[in-house]
């Protein structure tokens, strides 16, 4: 018996304006679950004793890991099973700390239903402040066709 995968949206069914969005707190487990994952122990994310001496004045979560709750909207949500994420361009504005509660949003901004591609206007808020904007580029099924 073949299980039956959920598939997200497919191409034809996207349109400009549909966005989708997920709310995170950050935690410290998440912080160090990250870097464990990630491998990336700068101090500035796991010693608030040094994170202190710098300009952020204590320890602020991986930007990366921001940018992950982008991933779980596109694979997730919009547009979903079955999409490609294929490019990120993400600027961050501010830092997140432990304990912040990030709102991450993705918008339909482009479609190219001949090449299979959607781009989407991307931003991470925590409160009004948006800390992370950007695009992110999708590659989308085609709705299958079925043989009669």
């Amino acid at each position: 018996m073949t299980k039956k995968m959920k598939h997200g949206f497919y191409i034809e069914e996207l349109h400009i304006g549909m966005s989708r969005e997920v709310t995170h707190t950050v935690s410290e487990q998440d912080v160090d679950d990250f870097a464990r994952i990630s491998g990336d122990y700068n101090p500035l994310h796991m010693d608030e004793e040094y994170a202190k001496t710098t300009p952020f004045g204590g320890r602020i979560a991986h930007g990366a890991l921001t940018a992950s709750y982008i991933s779980a909207i596109l694979g997730n949500d919009l547009p979903g099973p079955g999409a490609v994420f294929t490019t990120l361009e993400l600027k961050f504005r501010a830092p997140v700390r432990i304990g912040d509660t990030v709102v991450a949003k993705a918008m339909v901004e482009q479609i190219n239903v001949r090449r299979r591609r959607v781009v989407l206007d991307v931003r991470c808020m925590v409160g009004d402040v948006v800390i992370a904007k950007g695009k992110a580029g999708v590659m989308v099924d085609a709705r299958p066709t079925t043989e009669t």
